[in-house]
């Protein structure tokens, strides 16, 4: 006896069809849905009616391809698209200016209607963007890595993994200890996937590349959540990757005055603050991670600059002059 699958069902059989291949011969339809010719041209009206833009194809054959419409139809994802989808609503939701309550009304609407086990899934997934400015050397990461992490996340279970150093004389040796760690957070901060977790063995917090995490099994006991220094992720890490212990402010920062319009340098100071003078004056407090390199930053605005202070960044001025000028006098190399 074979069995007759419901109208709704075909229709998500032949719109699955349809998606999978650019032309579709009407004849090649019914036989893969096990149905005529005639029950395949009923259904793609039904798909018509239903906002696919279904296109007919001339021929003695005949057959169809699904074309781009005007308006958005009802959408049709498996299991994995399903998750990459709600990674990325979530992603958007987080880290992308103007588009946050879209994205997260539809991450609402896809949850909604996603089976059990795929909400199970990405429920335990949960995105921090603590910056907004990807950086040309973002890195790629592994969904299923990323699924893995969050799981032991949302678990609150020790975690043990290899972890690939980013300076080659740290390099690990094949015989050398996993790192175990009480994972917190899973965040994205600058294009980089990190996992903000608390180091077991050196009694401290850490911030790992995720890209350069090769996790082990089984994971480890569950435990209690520490608090967080400052009890927020976002300027936690932000704190760190300014050079900070913990959530702090650069660990160099200076005041200049600058001959330029305080519109026209707040349009290129992101971590800074721009306070007006005159109309073409301005005072510019801002931070580097290290006074030579703030200096250098500093120099990029092609004004004239004067040091408020400290003297430290006084003195940074006057080295990279003294180096400047060296380069400058320099002969030219003979080619």
């Amino acid at each position: 006896m074979r069995v007759v699958p419901t109208t709704s069902a075909r229709l998500l059989s032949l719109l699955s069809l349809l998606q999978a291949r650019r032309d579709w011969p009407g004849a090649l339809l019914a036989e893969r849905l096990r149905v005529s010719p005639r029950t395949v041209r009923r259904d793609v009206d039904r798909l018509r009616e239903l906002g696919y833009p279904i296109e007919s194809a001339k021929g003695p054959d005949g057959g169809y391809r699904l074309g781009a419409g005007s308006a958005l139809p009802p959408l049709l994802f498996d299991d994995e698209q399903a998750v990459a989808l709600t990674v990325a609503l979530q992603t958007a939701a987080t880290g992308v200016t103007g588009i946050e309550e879209a994205a997260a009304r539809a991450l609402t609407t896809v949850r909604q209607v996603m089976p059990a086990r795929l909400r199970h899934r990405v429920d335990a997934l949960r995105v921090i963007a603590v910056e907004r400015t990807a950086t040309p050397a973002a890195s790629r990461v592994d969904a299923g890595l990323l699924m893995t992490l969050s799981a032991v996340v949302h678990a609150r279970e020790e975690l043990r993994f290899d972890y690939e150093s980013v300076s080659t004389s740290a390099a690990r040796t094949p015989d050398a200890p996993p790192r175990r760690v009480q994972p917190h957070h899973l965040v994205t901060w600058g294009g980089r996937w990190y996992l903000v977790a608390w180091d077991l063995d050196r009694a401290d917090w850490r911030t790992f590349r995720v890209d350069r995490i090769s996790p082990r099994t089984p994971t480890g006991p569950r435990f209690t959540p520490r608090e967080l220094p400052g009890g927020d992720v976002a300027a936690y890490v932000t704190g760190r990757f300014k050079g900070a212990t913990g959530p702090g402010d650069w660990p160099c920062r200076g005041e200049v005055t600058l001959d330029l319009p305080a519109r026209t340098v707040s349009a290129w100071t992101r971590d800074g603050i721009v306070e007006e003078l005159g109309p073409d004056r301005c005072r510019l407090v801002l931070g580097g991670w290290s006074w030579a390199g703030l200096a250098a930053v500093l120099g990029r605005y092609d004004a004239d600059i004067e040091v408020v202070g400290p003297p430290e960044l006084r003195a940074a001025f006057a080295h990279l002059a003294r180096r400047y000028a060296a380069a400058a006098e320099s002969p030219h190399p003979a080619r």
